[in-house]
C-alpha cells in the first residue's frame, strides 16, 4: 500500500486561502476554476479507504498528489520541475490543497512522484475522472432545473401576437 493516510475534509475556498498582504488571486484564474469543479471531498472519502496499511510514513495528500499528476500531465514537466512550480506558484498551490501559500520548501521530494504515479493508478484516475464528469453533470442538471422553474414563474400565461403593424420585404407577385 502506499502509506498511512490521513483525511483532511476541508475545502477551502479562494477567499480563505491565506495570500501575503500584496497578493490578491482571482476567482478568474484556469487552476482556481478547476479546483472548484473537481469534488476533492468526495475523492479523497473513496481514496481514503485504499489505505489500509497501519504502519509506514504518512502519505501526502490526494489532493497534491492527483494536482500534481493533474499540472504534471498538462505541462509535461519533470518531476524535480514539478515540486518547484508547485513551491513557486500560489494558484497551483491552491489547487493543490494549500490552505495558505508557502514558497519556503518544496511540496515533496521529486521522488514522490513515482510514488504519486505507483499509489493513484490508470484504473483510480480513471475513477476519478468518472467522478469528475458525474459532478459536472449534476451540477449541469441543477442549473437547467433551475432555469427552467425561474422560467416558469416567469412566463406563465398565453402570448397573444399581433403582426398589424410589422415591416417586411416580402413582395407579393404580379
Amino acid at each position: 500500500m502506499c502509506g498511512i493516510y490521513k483525511f483532511d475534509n476541508v475545502q477551502i475556498s479562494l477567499e480563505d486561502f491565506g495570500q501575503p498582504v500584496d497578493m490578491n488571486l482571482k476567482n478568474s484564474n484556469r487552476w482556481v476554476k478547476r479546483a472548484q469543479r473537481i469534488p476533492w471531498i468526495e475523492i479523497e472519502k473513496k481514496y481514503a479507504k485504499l489505505f489500509s496499511n497501519k504502519k509506514g510514513n504518512v502519505a501526502k495528500s490526494l489532493r497534491l498528489g492527483l494536482g500534481a499528476r493533474i499540472i504534471q500531465a498538462d505541462y509535461g514537466y519533470s518531476d524535480a520541475e514539478m515540486s518547484l512550480q508547485i513551491q513557486e506558484n500560489p494558484y497551483l498551490q491552491y489547487f493543490c490543497g494549500y490552505k495558505a501559500f508557502d514558497d519556503s520548501k518544496p511540496p515533496f521530494a521529486p521522488s514522490m512522484m513515482v510514488y504519486f504515479r505507483k499509489c493513484l493508478t490508470s484504473e483510480i484516475i480513471g475513477g476519478i475522472k468518472e467522478m469528475i464528469i458525474a459532478a459536472e453533470q449534476d451540477k449541469a442538471e441543477k442549473v437547467a432545473e433551475e432555469a427552467e422553474d425561474s422560467d416558469d414563474d416567469k412566463n406563465s400565461g398565453t402570448m397573444i401576437v399581433d403582426a398589424t403593424y410589422a415591416p417586411s420585404q416580402i413582395t407579393y407577385p404580379l
